[in-house]
């Protein structure tokens, strides 16, 4: 039986009230009667509505409306009915790895779930090697392949768009170890619901999110299939540089953490190349943070422009890399020091402005007071930077490029509002807080892995934000959700730290295994250990063997070529 009730105003609940009178508290408690629930597919259901008063003029009979007039919105169409449903949000190291790990693993015929990846981009972005297209060592299909590519033979089915909302469906009730009954599913930016989960139970209640009618339904085991009581939700969704904190770095600086970052810093230094290009006035890069992605991002800079360049590395710290093991730091050190990268440690950017808006609108400023504005280019930019010490003083900084590596923050879709139980238990960085065994506290189907997770490890320190961590947490959940359908125990989830590495240029990199204590490969031996380590992290054995080839042919290339320079120069000399 199905009841519709207009939540327009309170007139409009009469018919629910005469129904079931005092029995509302008893059915939902701790909501009022303008109840917020994940949207549903109404197109499973026949039923009557009842218009509110609101919608019709004064004394006019209230119309009887089909479902016709009230269009369901547009759901995902999931190719079996009778399959469990996983529906995982992110294609990072995080949601794509639980991807390929579901379809490895063996499963009874009829439990084996439908996995839908979604996610924003066409391509999956192996960032730790972003560097590499800077410096031209890789290709973008080696460290970027499309999904379509990967997952062709996988029975994993991609959907390009960008999450918009989230509308959770297993928080637990306050009054009790029961579970909502609402239709867990997912909205996306194009307007397309996908509904990963809808439990059953006695009594459940929905909204239509665009209609704001209410649904109450009794006793719906027959509408809800048991099947749909394995579906599960994975946030992989990853993060993005935070540059809001600091005036005009939003405008005027760069982050680097996504391809197309990439590649807009890249086309940003092949402009300043050919525009200074036999020009006597050196290409200035200010690279903001000096964490692993900031000395990583200097020393590719460096080796790039050589003399045509300065590039100045600004940290808050006084040290760089201050969690990275000894041995990387100091071989990050004696690089930035032989490519004269200038340190500017116990720092921060106060602002970032342009200099011809800073000559334009301020002289008393002094900067450059005395020059002709229209003999500076509109693109350098002026960082003013404030001292972390006492004993250091406040500093002007003048750059034609700005890279902000400092801050991150993760992209976890915005909630309908709705009352507490709804949502999900977010830490003051908009991270999900999860279990050990990365299930969303107080959500048991939902798991969060990744830039999305706020994880503790055994000393109660948050597990960093890192592609080792990702893919070994990627790894845990998609047996766990394996362990949930078939109704076995949940693993809980322990990191093991492997080591660090960290690229240094073309052909330099620095390796601090954790399994050998005080042992850092540098140089030559540490660039090749890098790239053999993260050629067999990639995502498939096809897509593995293509780059391996790749890589070995463009070895084999710069090889030859190095021997032939090096039998010329002996030539030449005698």
């Amino acid at each position: 039986m199905a009841f519709f009730v207009s939540s327009a105003s309170p007139a409009a609940h009469l018919p629910f009230n005469k129904i079931f009178g005092k029995k509302w508290n008893q059915l939902c408690p701790g909501y009022s009667t303008r109840l917020r629930a994940g949207p549903f597919c109404l197109s499973k259901l026949r039923f009557s509505t009842f218009a509110s008063p609101a919608m019709r003029s004064a004394g006019e009979a209230a119309p009887e409306t089909s479902q016709a007039d009230q269009p369901p919105p547009p759901m995902f169409s999931w190719p079996h009915n009778k399959r469990p449903r996983v529906c995982i949000l992110g294609g990072g190291f995080g949601g794509l790895y639980t991807a390929l790990r579901l379809q490895s693993l063996v499963w009874p015929e009829d439990k084996k779930p439908q996995v839908l990846l979604v996610d924003q981009s066409e391509r999956f972005v192996f960032k730790p090697m972003l560097y590499e297209l800077l410096s031209g060592e890789v290709d973008v299909w080696e460290i970027a392949p499309r999904f379509s590519e990967l997952l062709v033979n996988t029975g994993v089915e991609f959907f390009q768009d960008r999450v918009k909302q989230l509308h959770p469906s297993d928080h637990w009730r306050t009054n009790g170890p029961k579970q909502s009954s609402c239709g867990g599913t997912v909205l996306l930016e194009s307007g397309l619901f996908i509904e990963y989960d809808c439990l059953s139970s006695s009594k459940t209640i929905f909204q239509h999110s665009g209609s704001g009618l209410l649904v109450i339904f009794e006793s719906p085991s027959d509408i809800i299939p048991p099947y749909l009581w394995a579906a599960r939700l994975v946030l992989a969704l990853g993060a993005e540089t935070k540059l809001d904190v600091v005036p005009g770095a939003l405008e005027f600086a760069l982050p680097f953490s996504t391809l197309e970052d990439a590649c807009n810093v890249d086309n940003k230094l092949r402009a300043l190349e050919q525009r200074k290009f036999g020009k006597n006035s050196p290409i200035r890069v200010a690279v903001v943070g000096c964490g692993y992605s900031g000395v990583e991002l200097a020393a590719t800079m460096a080796e790039r422009l050589q003399d045509r360049g300065i590039v100045q590395a600004i940290n808050v710290e006084t040290t760089i890399c201050p969690t990275a093991p000894a041995g990387n730091r100091e071989a990050a050190l004696k690089v930035l020091s032989a490519r004269k990268v200038q340190l500017l440690l116990g720092y921060f950017v106060r602002s970032i402005q342009r200099i011809s808006d800073v000559e334009a609108s301020a002289d008393a400023t002094g900067i450059r007071k005395n020059q002709d504005i229209e003999k500076c280019n509109s693109e350098k930019y002026v960082l003013e930077m404030q001292p972390a010490e006492k004993e250091l003083k406040g500093q002007i900084l003048e750059a034609d490029l700005v890279l902000w590596t400092v801050g991150s923050k993760p992209l976890l879709p915005e909630l309908e509002p709705c009352d507490k139980p709804h949502e999900l238990p977010l830490n003051s960085m908009g991270q999900a807080e999860t279990d050990e065994t990365l299930c969303v506290k107080g959500h048991s189907r939902i798991f969060a892995l990744g830039d999305s997770s706020a994880l503790r490890d055994s000393s109660g320190r948050l597990l960093p934000a890192t592609a080792q961590v990702a893919f070994q947490q990627a790894d845990f959940t998609g047996w766990n959700i394996w362990a949930a359908i078939n109704q076995r125990p949940l693993l809980p989830f322990r990191f093991q730290n492997l080591g660090e590495m960290m690229t240094l240029g073309r052909n330099d990199a620095a390796i601090s295994p954790s399994f050998i204590e005080g042992l850092t490969l540098e140089g030559p031996i540490g660039h090749a250990a890098r790239k053999i380590a993260y050629l067999i992290r990639l995502p498939t054995e096809e897509h593995r063997f293509k780059v391996g080839l790749s890589w070995f042919a463009r070895s084999a290339i710069d090889s030859v070529a190095w021997l032939q320079s090096t039998l010329t120069k002996v030539l030449s000399g005698s």
